[in-house]
């Protein structure tokens, strides 16, 4: 079985970014981002896709999180892109509902080639803590234009906004880890009646 890993690593005026992952890992995870908020939710992400990730990041946090953001989710995406390889044998499309307490979530993805994102968060607050929980849709921006998947993201209830963002990366993972799933019946074969991804 090949190996399905991959480092990155990205540097700009804004952020110094190094990315390690890989696809068939247990949920291992390790952060030095500097942003506490968006650690939390990475871990989700492991954790429930059972991907190792390891990510490290210098930004301008100085100025406010945005840059740092959105640059993990652009630095996350093109990792996923190297590490997915050619793309045969993948079950390609996952999805998942998550509930935490009153919120519920639903996230569907799809790893066509062709970035797409389509996200419904009503949150209730514009903050967590000190975090601005905008910054959400630049990060799942930027990982779907560098993983090149089509996303749709749908908090379907919920009145803490904690709980809200919460369900969205849980079910994140969830939906990766399905998606990302190797088909023994698929073996050899690209998930698509084009050939190609």
């Amino acid at each position: 079985m090949v190996e399905r890993k991959a480092f990155v690593e990205r540097n700009t005026l804004e952020t110094r970014i190094k990315v390690a992952i890989n696809l068939d890992g247990t949920g291992k995870a390790n952060f030095a981002i500097g942003v506490p908020f968006l650690e939390h939710m990475l871990d989700q992400i492991a954790r429930h896709g059972l991907i190792d990730l390891d990510i490290e990041c210098q930004g301008d946090l100085h100025i406010d999180d945005h840059h740092t953001v959105e640059d993990v989710g652009i630095t996350l995406g093109q990792a996923f892109a190297k590490a997915v390889g050619d793309k045969k044998g993948m079950t390609r499309y996952g999805h998942s509902y998550v509930p935490l307490d009153e919120a519920l979530s639903r996230v569907v993805i799809d790893f066509s080639g062709r970035p797409g994102l389509v996200m419904n968060v009503p949150y209730t607050r514009a903050t967590v803590g000190k975090f601005d929980v905008d910054l959400f849709q630049e990060f799942f921006q930027g990982f779907v234009n560098h993983a090149q998947v089509t996303l749709h993201i749908d908090n379907l209830r919920g009145s803490n906004t904690h709980h809200q963002i919460e369900t969205v990366f849980k079910a994140f993972g969830r939906a990766l880890r399905m998606a990302l799933t190797l088909d023994e019946r698929m073996a050899g074969q690209m998930p698509s009646t084009k050939g190609c991804l």
